[in-house]
């Protein structure tokens, strides 16, 4: 047993965060922080901005919180979040780019 000064070396200790550490979408899946890209992220696949914008929409992080992480404007962000709404995942593709833009 370990005394009140002492620390239990197999405890946990959570990091403090605003927000919710999880979310629960409209599929009802659990979507937590561990979800998001790494705030390092530089190659941004379809599947990574499609996590942003989740977290974004469903509270999980703001969006100034995500474009300060991931170092990304408003306006680029915006553009994310239209493909998605307007046209899907597949929108964000690099490859489907000039496909789902309006001219």
């Amino acid at each position: 047993m370990l005394g009140t000064n002492e620390l239990d070396e197999d405890a946990m200790y959570l990091k403090k965060v605003d927000g919710p550490r999880a979310v629960t979408l409209p599929d009802g899946t659990v979507m937590t922080r561990a979800d998001l890209p790494a705030a390092q992220t530089r190659r941004w696949v379809a599947s990574r901005k499609a996590a942003v914008v989740r977290g974004v929409i469903y509270g999980l992080i703001s969006q100034e919180e995500a474009q300060k992480r991931y170092a990304i404007s408003a306006e680029e962000f915006r553009e994310w979040v239209t493909a998605v709404t307007q046209f899907g995942e597949d929108a964000l593709k690099a490859t489907a780019v000039q496909k789902y833009r309006q001219p």
